[in-house]
């Protein structure tokens, strides 16, 4: 008899081949032909010359503060502005001014819903080790397309005894904290749509106003599901804003200001980043975060393992496509603030006099997004009672303990007549100390084990004592 064929070998020696059948980077390029050479190569002379021209002008300072200096888009409608007042009423350059913005924003949020669900299909696909969307459009680029499509098409079905008013309202009601929010957002130093001294207080109470769009989902639908799923979603929010607002307090405490252009330059001022200076804030801001938004692991309004689909069980059709697009559009605006309030906003010490600002603040917004879809692809969701009992217990008695810290340090940082990065200094190392103590000593109690050591774990009853082996054996022996 033959030996079986050795498949490990087989499949190393096709791989070989296939190495070898392909064609090495030089021998494609020697195929290109010389004229798409000389193409290429002039392509390449043309955009490094734009790119010594550019800057030649950046480094004499030509651009700065001209109506056509791509870096800072503010510059031009200033400039459009100014234009208008001379030749209309001032009324007509306000409107004119801020329907503009308005249409960035809303174009802005609207390609983000279009590719940001391919990307992250995309990415949990890696996660889980397949492919994703690879099926309609190159790369299944058309795909976001093609769902939205049969979303509208999908026959939308109303539940019998719901309140009509009401039951249409919350797909659309939905997405206004969505898009009013990124008003105060500064995208340069002169591109901020709403630029207003409270801009941290605005933030929090038009995200607020989704809770009412969500409760109003699960009460018009007649269902008790949806209205079980709905509050639960409002007593998520309610309790996790507690947190999120103390948090946002540390930081204005620390920086003076509630405006958030004013909180970018004062981090840009000091060469320093409140995310390193205020630990605990930036991460009870961002986990809150995650439960306000309804991200995994804090997506209790969606556990189909427990209430279904939670507040829109009873919708389909494309207002079912709105409720989840939505999610979509809040993970990035949770960039955006996380990025503004933690890490710099647009700047990036000194680069962002090279790269346009509004692109420094847009990776810094994809770095976030990544975080939150790396968390979904990893992470289970928590129980309700878990997550509350973590925001009331943990959360919320911390947020408080840090507030006062760090009004502590900004008494001291306002009255102390010494370089600024002295108390700076010693400030981040207190508090990322105090984080790390946090992390050590009241983690453990919280998740009910003993302090510095995990939990005991009890040896399933089921497999030992009622089935599995232990009954298999039995049954063996049994006459």
């Amino acid at each position: 008899m033959s030996a079986p064929p050795d498949f490990a070998t087989l499949d190393v020696g096709a791989a070989g081949e296939e190495r070898a059948a392909r064609p090495s980077p030089l021998a494609a390029l020697r195929g290109l032909g010389a004229a798409r050479l000389a193409i290429l190569a002039g392509a390449l002379a043309v955009v490094g010359a734009a790119n010594v021209a550019l800057g030649y002008l950046i480094i004499d300072g030509r651009l700065d503060g001209e109506w056509y200096d791509l870096r800072d888009l503010g510059f031009a409608v200033d400039r459009l502005r100014t234009e208008l007042d001379t030749e209309f009423d001032p009324a007509v350059s306000y409107w004119v001014t801020a329907l503009l913005g308005a249409i960035g924003i809303v174009s802005f949020i609207g390609a983000v819903l279009l590719v940001g669900s391919w990307i992250e299909r995309r990415l949990l696909a890696r996660f889980q080790i397949r492919r994703g969307p690879n099926r309609v459009g190159p790369f299944g680029l058309l795909q976001p397309l093609a769902d939205a499509i049969k979303l509208m098409q999908k026959e939308v079905l109303m539940p019998r005894g719901a309140d009509r008013l009401l039951y249409v309202i919350p797909p659309v009601a939905v997405f206004i904290p969505v898009v009013l929010a990124w008003g105060p957002v500064p995208w340069a130093p002169n591109m901020t749509y709403l630029d207003i001294n409270v801009g941290v207080l605005y933030v929090i109470a038009v995200s607020s106003l989704g809770v009412l769009a969500l409760f109003m989902a699960g009460w018009a639908s007649n269902n008790h599901y949806a209205l079980l799923g709905a509050m639960r979603t409002v007593a998520m929010m309610v309790s996790y804003e507690i947190p999120i607002s103390l948090a946002l307090l540390s930081v204005v405490l620390m920086t003076g200001t509630l405006q958030l252009s004013e909180i970018v330059a004062w981090q840009e001022e000091h060469r320093l980043w409140l995310g390193l200076l205020l630990p605990v804030a930036f991460v009870t801001f961002f986990f809150s975060s995650t439960a306000e938004i309804n991200r995994t692991p804090n997506d209790i309004a969606e556990a189909e393992s427990e209430i279904v689909a939670g507040y829109h069980t009873e919708y389909s059709g494309m207002k079912a496509g709105l409720f989840i697009a939505v999610e979509l559009g809040n993970a990035v605006l949770l960039g955006a603030l996380v990025a503004t309030l933690f890490l710099g906003g647009w700047s990036l010490f000194g680069l962002e006099t090279w790269v346009p600002p509004y692109l420094v603040l847009g990776v810094k917004m994809g770095a976030v997004y990544f975080v939150l879809v790396w968390l979904r692809g990893t992470l289970p969701r928590f129980r309700l009672d878990q997550l509350m009992a973590f925001a009331w217990k943990f959360l919320i008695p911390i947020s408080i303990a840090n507030v006062g810290v760090v009004a502590v340090e900004a008494s001291i940082f306002a009255r102390l007549d010494v370089p600024a990065i002295v108390p700076l200094t010693a400030f981040t190392a207190i508090n990322l100390a105090l984080a790390a103590a946090v992390v050590r000593f009241a983690m453990p109690r919280t998740s009910g084990g003993q302090s510095g050591a995990p939990p005991a774990l009890r040896r399933p009853a089921l497999t030992t004592a009622i089935g599995g082996l232990r009954a298999a054996q039995r049954m063996r022996v049994a006459p």
